[in-house]
């Protein structure tokens, strides 16, 4: 899923950028760790919400980056 309202990079400052690479990050880290969890997790249901969430977090993290 693509961001509804693209990112203008000549509208934003230094902070503003730094904040989003800040998000990006926290994304992958939430994608490693969820991955993480889901392979350490018995319950089907609990695996599969866990790899959803790390799929979720990957695919905002992809489209953090392509717009930055």
């Amino acid at each position: 899923m693509a961001l509804q309202n693209p990112l203008k990079l000549n509208q934003i400052n230094q902070m503003e950028l730094q904040n989003l690479r800040e998000i990006v990050s926290s994304h992958k880290l939430m994608t490693t760790k969820l991955n993480e969890y889901a392979s350490m997790c018995q319950d089907t249901q609990i695996k599969q919400m866990l790899s959803q969430g790390a799929q979720d977090a990957n695919t905002t993290a992809q489209n953090l980056t392509q717009s930055i």
